[in-house]
């Protein structure tokens, strides 16, 4: 299976039989709030909302939102809503969890937190999935908003966080792609060495459930017609489902970029912890936000 657009992945969450449950924390935020409201409008979740509860009420009677009191908690210190909502996660009261008004460090430093957290052993990681005009299915780029530098043992665990998601919402095999500058490893460029390892480590049975190829550029990833006058033949060139990116810089480059000027829309979260978690910038438009809601309720 394969995803060409979010009105697809839209109408496939729509179909499940019960409604994601989603801690917000530090929900007094009105474009979080706009995108929560959408969601449950579309029976795809349904909210606890954690924050200062008269700015809450106030975003809710001004947008005609309505919400029973018991799923309104009122806690305005921003890392004691953060704890709430990963106790909430940890009594299986919540299915992932969603920032709102809340500096990014405060929020993970509730999930991270060795006694009360929900971290496992895996790395925690970002996953980007974008819908472009140009494209013919969805694509994820990973990391570029958690891990800043990530070694070969660290890219291996992104690209198996990535794999696994989109196994959890019904891809079979996707097509990975490790992109660096060219296809044939150079001994002064480490990212296309990475990138020629992680190949090897697939074909090994070391990550698993999906074809990797690497070292790939950009274009021979994203189109077919330049593999093919380049002499590279790979099931993953002009197909790929997943392009890893070599550090976070790269990655946030490349997602902006998908962006503003081929006009994407995306969604996003961190992956490699015990539930999802919706970590949006609080710039991000409510569309973002929705969007990042149907994902992680389709991963959870």
């Amino acid at each position: 299976m394969v995803i060409k657009n979010f009105d697809e992945l839209i109408e496939k969450v729509c179909s499940f039989e019960n409604k994601k449950k989603v801690a917000v924390v530090a929900a007094h935020d009105e474009h979080t709030l706009e995108a929560v409201f959408k969601a449950r409008e579309n029976n795809i979740v349904d909210p606890i909302l954690i924050g200062d509860k008269a700015e809450i009420n106030e975003i809710l009677s001004k947008n005609n939102y309505f919400l029973n009191d018991e799923y309104i908690l009122d806690i305005k210190n921003e890392s004691d809503a953060a704890y709430k909502a990963v106790e909430l996660v940890n009594t299986n009261k919540a299915d992932f969890i969603m920032k709102g008004k809340i500096q990014t460090a405060d929020l993970l430093k509730a999930v991270v937190d060795k006694e009360k957290g929900f971290r496992t052993d895996r790395l925690m990681s970002h996953f980007v999935i974008q819908e472009i005009p140009s494209y013919h299915k969805l694509l994820v780029t990973t990391d570029g908003g958690m891990v800043m530098y990530p070694g070969l043992e660290e890219k291996k665990q992104i690209i198996q966080n990535a794999v696994d998601t989109l196994i959890s919402i019904g891809y079979e095999k996707p097509k990975v792609a490790v992109l660096a500058a060219v296809e044939k490893v150079n001994p002064k460029m480490p990212e296309a060495i990475d990138a020629a390892e992680l190949k090897k480590m697939n074909e090994a049975g070391e990550i698993q459930n999906c074809i990797i190829e690497g070292p790939i550029s950009y274009d021979l990833a994203m189109n077919k017609e330049s593999a093919t006058i380049k002499g590279f033949n790979s099931p993953v060139a002009g197909d790929a489902d997943i392009l890893v990116t070599p550090n976070i810089t790269a990655g946030n480059i490349l997602g902006k970029c998908l962006i503003y000027s081929a006009n994407s829309k995306m969604a996003g979260f961190i992956v490699g912890a015990k539930v999802p978690i919706v970590l949006t910038s609080r710039g991000s438009s409510s569309e973002e936000k929705y969007l990042s809601l149907v994902l992680s309720a389709a991963a959870s």
